[in-house]
């Protein structure tokens, strides 16, 4: 008799990823356990090292649900599997979660399993400033360990979630394309989970008889997220029905694989927008489809140095109407003390 349904589910999706981190570092399959070099890749004298495969786990049913998966399949691919929970410090006896996590992890068979504290800022609100700490907690614990990647737990819940607060910004296209489920340098960042809904994580880790931890935070309306999860989506669902969450992933999905092909597109167009001495040239990106031409002008200020998080679409049509609606306008100040202005017909962008 096979797995429960939610926790077939939860494996197939994971082993999925690990073949996928197998091909991109240059392995394939050869038997359980096993692993060959790929295909017109010279066999090394000995044995290379089999890959680690970190989970990033909060002790929530997501992460839980994940790390018990990852521990599951990794070895029946020769991967050696670990797992890190990161303390924000941002609640009494968060040390002591942070520990109980460690336990769980080791008691699953993943080694190393530790614990990392770091500490939160308050640049761009606490969500992200939380965010932010803990993704530099994981960078710092991949790089330690030589980590092939991080699997994070985010569920299609979690897209839907997302998409909504891009649409809220009014950020275009890029922000309702969600959380990729490869990103990163390097492609270190693995989302199996996105086609997997909540309650199918929650209940794979019931039926294997996994503990959880509730975090608190996820149900303080003082958050945005939670708001949005507690009260929004259900709002939504009640005036349009059942599947507004796939329907939404979906979204993510294409308005991904859009954006994706228009910056494919700006990052060909580009060289040819620019002149000898390396400026835009304002004629030249008028002639070209809006949606390339912001790219371009996105990307120029961001290398002039504003930082990527603060540089939002009002910034870029302020920029734009340089070219579009020229009339004399005095220079554009951008974040990370960027300017932009119009001379000579060339659009000049750089620190001020």
């Amino acid at each position: 008799m096979g797995p429960h349904p939610a926790v077939a589910a939860i494996r197939l999706a994971v082993r999925r990823v690990l073949h996928d981190i197998l091909t991109d570092h240059g392995c394939a399959l050869d038997a359980p356990g096993r692993t060959r070099r790929a295909p017109g890749q010279d066999a090394p004298a000995e044995r290379p090292p089999s890959p680690l495969v970190l989970v990033a786990c909060s002790g929530g049913a997501d992460s839980m649900a994940l790390a018990s998966a990852l521990a599951f399949e990794a070895p029946r691919l020769g991967i050696r599997a670990g797992g890190v929970t990161v303390d924000h410090g941002l609640q009494a006896g968060s040390d002591l979660r942070a520990d109980e996590v460690v336990l769980r992890l080791r008691g699953l068979g993943l080694d190393p399993a530790e614990s990392v504290t770091v500490r939160v800022g308050r640049e761009g609100g606490p969500e992200a400033a939380a965010r932010d700490a803990r993704y530099a907690a994981l960078d710092a614990a991949a790089e330690r360990h030589g980590a092939a990647a991080v699997l994070l737990g985010h569920t299609r819940d979690d897209q839907a979630e997302t998409v909504l607060l891009g649409l809220a910004r009014g950020s275009g296209i890029r922000s309702l394309s969600g959380m990729a489920a490869v990103s990163g340098a390097g492609g270190r960042y693995r989302r199996p989970f996105l086609h997997i809904d909540r309650q199918t994580a929650r209940k794979a880790c019931m039926v294997q008889s996994l503990p959880v931890w509730d975090d608190p935070h996820n149900a303080d309306p003082a958050y945005t997220r939670s708001r949005l999860r507690h009260e929004g989506l259900p709002a939504l669902e009640k005036a349009l029905g059942k599947g507004v969450v796939e329907a939404l992933a979906r979204t993510a999905r294409l308005s991904r694989d859009d954006a994706d092909a228009l910056d494919a597109w700006a990052g060909q167009a580009e060289a040819s927008v620019r002149d000898a001495a390396g400026l835009l040239e304002c004629a030249k990106l008028y002639a070209l489809p809006a949606a390339v031409r912001r790219r371009i002008l996105r990307r120029a200020a961001i290398e002039a140095g504003a930082p990527a998080g603060s540089l939002f679409a009002r910034h870029i049509e302020e920029v734009d109407r340089l070219i579009t609606g020229w009339r004399g306008q005095k220079a554009i100040n951008l974040p990370g003390k960027v300017v932009a202005r119009r001379q000579g017909g060339r659009l000049v962008i750089r620190q001020g």
